[in-house]
């Protein structure tokens, strides 16, 4: 009797740890950066449903010294599955040994945008003179610290002529969405990637820099080295870059890419 009860003990203990198991492999813990997060939000939910798969969000800029950013999050052995953020920044990751090279996909490239306060009048920006007077008639210019901040502090500034005059008026926003500055009247103009402005309540999106200025910022997302359930990241991947992803990705203000 005693023998049958053990047996029947072992069974109910083996048979919990497979359950958990399963359980385990249905869930997906992914890491997604700024521009590609308003895509992300409405395509994680549909992918939820279809794949039968639990999709952890965790949120955090491509770069920077904050301690969400995603590269701090995995040199400090944070798991994630799958991370979704600026291509260059992720090359450095799979540079280091942190993500698998092969399981890189791309996913959308980015274009910046401009936005003032709801209500506030809209300089003109169709033409880089516009687009140039628009700064220097500025009181104050928020940006993000991420790449598209980055590429107007060191780049867009000098490429001008009007570094001097712009350093001494504009901040760089870490953490937070730079709409959310403009929205509350601490900054005039906000610059961030067009995906980043539009979810922002209380500003007006008054457009794209002209073409000719703009630095277009490449997604892309890739498998960690330490990913729990590479084969289900894999998936989830392959859904990114399909049509009805790109469709989403598109309605949120990113140019997708081909596979």
């Amino acid at each position: 009797m005693m023998r049958t009860l053990w047996n029947t003990l072992l069974g109910a203990i083996v048979a919990t740890a497979l359950l958990s198991t399963a359980a385990s492999a249905q869930e997906l813990t992914v890491m997604t950066s700024g521009g590609f997060t308003a895509a992300f939000e409405r395509l994680a939910p549909q992918y939820s449903k279809q794949a039968g798969v639990k999709v952890t969000t965790l949120r955090g800029p491509s770069m920077g010294e904050t301690p969400q950013a995603i590269p701090n999050r995995l040199a400090r052995g944070e798991h994630a599955d799958v991370v979704i953020m600026v291509g260059s920044a992720l090359q450095k990751l799979i540079d280091a040994g942190l993500v698998d090279p092969a399981s890189r996909v791309e996913l959308a490239d980015s274009r910046i945008g401009m936005v003032v306060r709801s209500g506030a009048p809209k300089p003109k920006i169709d033409s880089v003179d516009h687009f140039k007077q628009a700064l220097l008639h500025a009181d104050s210019v928020a940006y993000s610290d991420s790449a598209s901040g980055v590429y107007i502090e060191t780049t867009l500034f000098k490429q001008l002529h009007i570094e001097g005059p712009m350093m001494a008026k504009s901040k760089k926003i870490p953490r937070i969405p730079v709409g959310s500055v403009v929205a509350d009247g601490s900054y005039q103009l906000g610059f961030q990637q067009v995906a980043e402005l539009l979810p922002v309540a209380g500003v007006e999106f008054v457009g794209k820099i002209p073409e000719t200025l703009q630095s277009i910022t490449r997604y892309a997302a890739g498998v960690p080295v330490n990913a729990e359930h590479p084969e289900a990241a894999k998936r989830l991947l392959a859904y990114l870059q399909s049509g009805d992803a790109q469709a989403v990705a598109r309605q949120t203000g990113l140019d997708p890419v081909s596979p």
